[in-house]
């Protein structure tokens, strides 16, 4: 008489293993069957949490920022980098606006008093959110501020929207300095690149007296945003704008910044400038 072989008791590991192998079938089985014939939106299973991680872009990081600096390469000419950057400050841009020259829009007074501080303060989008560095050229009496920082998304468009509308809310006013002097400052668009996912283009000129002599300051301003980040560019001097320059810089700053959001290393030099 033969015996009958016993079954595997509950519990038993030869009993865990079958029931895994069994509902890793079963879950195949499902996502399999959908109404369309097996798309994974009929399946009513959610997408993997690692695959959602891998499309969301890439914090600005501090390291990340200074990698996305431009260098003296990106911009050509005789630019020479210079490591106090962080301390310029202009005094021809320090002055109170002239609210009388804003008859029907008060309001537009704020908006250039708003300017004219923005571009002494270095910070003509605002105070940074998140990581940033900033980098300065030198060339005779110009020179160029380049700095790349992470910003709050809705803060960042209200700040490119209010650039934009400066050259017709800010076209020419009248600023005062501390000593009763008076300065006349003009705005105009400038046009820049197509680059990044928006951006927009100033030139600003303030015309004063310094040390007795007639001096105009010229400066071109750039500002392009890329995700949350953004760049942004100032140039110019007492010797004129520095537009070709400011456009160099969006061009190889704004590939810099994407080439870093992507995780990849920006190229030490530009291969061709346009």
């Amino acid at each position: 008489m033969t015996r009958r072989p016993s079954l595997p008791r509950a519990g038993t590991p030869v009993v865990r293993a079958l029931a895994c192998a069994l509902s890793a079938s079963a879950l195949l089985t499902v996502a399999a069957c959908s109404d369309d014939g097996g798309s994974a939106a009929g399946s009513g299973l959610a997408a993997s949490p690692l695959a959602e991680e891998s499309t969301a872009p890439a914090r600005l990081t501090e390291a990340g920022a200074r990698a996305a600096l431009i260098t003296a390469a990106d911009i050509e000419d005789d630019w020479t980098q210079v490591k106090d950057a962080a301390t310029w400050r202009d005094s021809l841009l320090v002055g109170r606006v002239d609210v009388a020259d804003f008859l029907t829009a008060k309001t537009n007074a704020a908006d250039c008093q708003k300017l004219l501080d923005s571009l002494y303060g270095e910070e003509l989008l605002g105070k940074p959110s998140g990581a940033s560095a900033l980098t300065g050229f030198e060339e005779g009496q110009s020179r160029l501020l380049y700095q790349v920082a992470a910003y709050q998304r809705a803060g960042l468009d209200r700040s490119l929207a209010w650039l934009k509308s400066l050259p017709v809310t800010c076209d020419e006013f009248t600023a005062t300095d501390a000593k009763g002097g008076t300065r006349t400052v003009q705005v105009i668009d400038s046009p820049l690149p197509d680059e990044g996912d928006a951006r927009q283009g100033l030139r600003v000129t303030v015309q004063g007296t310094v040390d007795g002599s007639a001096t105009t300051l010229t400066l071109n301003v750039a500002a392009v945003r890329v995700g949350d980040d953004a760049i942004t560019v100032t140039a110019g001097g007492l010797d004129g704008g520095e537009e070709d320059s400011t456009q160099r810089a969006v061009r190889q700053g704004t590939q810099r910044l994407e080439d870093v959001l992507a995780g990849k290393t920006p190229t030490a030099n530009p291969c061709q400038f346009d």
